[in-house]
């Protein structure tokens, strides 16, 4: 489609939740839900349309060894283009991927900055690895270079106690916190245990990453504060391989890894239903494929989340969210249209019958 060329999108436009409509057009690249007055080189697609797919936890520029070349990151890029993601929250790479911006075939990135663990207690050539009294400065200065989020490890296998701890005092995660609030930029953290998520939170924290850990003690906690969640759970199902692989080693922890794999669709449900915002995030990029939105969607409603607040996990919630436009008049038209209606069966969701980006039909 040339850039002059107007699109109609035909069938059912889900523009929001409750709003559904039987067309969109697509004008120099912006929605428009009006028909032009005139207008030459239609192109007419027809299926059900939604808002283009956000990955709120995936890592462009990563892969189990740390940072990749530029032509690695665009291949990952694009295989969560073609799989309908057209929004990534990349919560914290070691790659300069700000040329990604400049490409209007690539979807929209919203940076983390680069994760900020305590030192060796992360994987390595992933993170800034510092010591608590450094935690307020560097939170700053990720948080100048971020877009708008500051990415921390709120926990991991501590080698002494062979099993999952905090990585921070309170103190310094409170002063930290504070530090990017002050700065304009949102806090999550990485957790999959217990032990670091009523302080995180108590210090103000935003958003809790994969949040395995929370218990009926502290999910009224994170419903009154309203902290999202991303539960990765398409990440989740490889604990019990990780379990196996440390068992030898790090026994307590493998023991621990397993019960918190096999509560996790609770664990979600449960915050579902208490308020809890949840949205969708793959943990793409380090050693899970890219692409994976869709399975992450049909996760949780597996853990019991309704079929149409799983779509706004990744599309109208989320967006939302992240402070970014849907279907809206005048927004960029970046949306994915699909065969049958996604509300029905969330594993349509896995099928895109054509990706519209910036306006243009790219797949």
């Amino acid at each position: 489609m040339s850039d002059h060329a107007v699109l109609r999108v035909k069938g059912r436009v889900l523009v929001g939740p409750d709003d559904v409509r039987d067309e969109l057009w697509v004008v120099g690249g912006r929605v428009s839900h009006t028909a032009p007055p005139t207008a030459r080189d239609v192109r007419t697609v027809e299926g059900w349309a939604l808002p283009g797919l956000v990955d709120a936890h995936c890592h462009v520029g990563l892969d189990t060894h740390g940072p990749v070349p530029a032509d690695v990151a665009e291949k990952q890029a694009l295989t969560d283009r073609d799989a309908g993601t057209l929004l990534i929250r990349d919560a914290g790479s070691p790659s300069d991927t700000r040329w990604i911006d400049d490409r209007e075939d690539l979807p929209k990135i919203i940076r983390a900055g680069r994760h900020i663990a305590r030192t060796k207690r992360y994987i390595r050539n992933y993170a800034h690895e510092i010591e608590p009294s450094d935690l307020v400065a560097q939170v700053g200065r990720e948080a100048r270079r971020g877009d708008g989020w500051v990415k921390l490890v709120g926990d991991w296998l501590d080698r002494g106690t062979g099993d999952l701890s905090a990585c921070w005092p309170r103190g310094e995660v409170e002063a930290a916190i504070a530090e990017a609030h002050r700065l304009g930029a949102r806090v999550t953290a990485h957790c999959f245990a217990e032990e670091s998520l009523r302080d995180l939170v108590e210090a103000g924290i935003d958003c809790i990453e994969h949040a395995t850990g929370l218990t009926q003690d502290t999910i009224p906690l994170f419903a009154e504060r309203g902290v999202a969640i991303v539960p990765t759970l398409v990440n989740i199902a490889t604990f019990p391989k990780l379990a196996e692989s440390g068992e030898r080693k790090f026994p307590i922890w493998a023991d621990h890894m397993r019960r918190l794999y096999e509560r996790r669709y609770d664990t979600v449900g449960a915050a579902h239903d208490a308020g809890i915002p949840v949205f969708v995030g793959t943990d793409a990029g380090g050693s899970l494929a890219h692409g994976l939105a869709a399975a992450e969607v049909a996760e949780l409603t597996k853990a019991g989340i309704p079929p149409l607040q799983a779509l706004s996990a990744a599309t109208w919630g989320a967006r939302e969210w992240l402070g970014r436009p849907g279907l809206r008049e005048g927004a960029p038209a970046d949306l994915v249209v699909y065969e049958s209606d996604p509300r029905a069966d969330v594993r349509v969701l896995a099928a895109p019958r054509c990706v519209v980006l910036n306006g243009r039909v790219i797949a």
